[in-house]
């Protein structure tokens, strides 16, 4: 069994999930799981799927043979699990909006050695004002040996620096 990771992309418009879908089907995949979303007129989506090895071939060449419909596929195998040496963690961000948040905490994560797993962003109107403000939610994948008391004090460093309010909490 071949356990494939896809990433989609392609201007929106109905029928596009079960194009991708029915292809898979069509191979003999079984649709594991998925993140997808339109944004600007583009769906983007990443989803796993598991294939019987002697599908897999005829599967990422039918899948690849989307591009026909604007739809493009790019194929990889999946990657390991994280280990039990990771500990999942909810962050939680709102802020003023301005360039650069992300970066400035990526920045921080990744120098404490945390992973990133999923990350929603967006930027809306604040309550009773017309000023922009920034959200983010995200999952962390935190090593064990890092506490979220020290995580927390260096992104409350960096947060007061930023003007944002920064939560985090750990994940079930």
């Amino acid at each position: 069994m071949n356990d494939l990771v896809l990433t989609v992309i392609a201007a929106d418009k109905a029928g596009l999930v079960e194009r991708i879908a029915q292809t898979i089907a069509d191979h003999h995949g079984n649709w594991l799981e998925s993140r997808m979303s339109r944004m600007a007129g583009q769906f983007a989506g990443i989803l796993r799927v598991a294939v019987p090895s002697e599908y897999a071939v005829e599967l990422v060449h039918a899948l690849q043979g989307l591009s026909e419909e604007g739809i493009r596929v790019v194929v990889a195998d999946s990657g390991e699990a994280l280990s039990a040496a990771w500990k999942p963690i909810a962050m939680d961000l709102v802020g003023n909006d301005r360039p650069g948040i992300v970066r400035d905490i990526t920045r921080l994560l990744a120098a404490e050695g945390v992973n990133v797993e999923r990350l929603t962003t967006d930027v809306r109107p604040a309550p009773m004002t017309s000023e922009t403000l920034f959200h983010a939610e995200a999952t962390l994948a935190v090593p064990l040996s890092l506490s979220l008391e020290t995580l927390q004090a260096r992104l409350e460093t960096l947060a007061d620096d930023l003007m944002v309010e920064l939560t985090l909490r750990t994940e079930l």
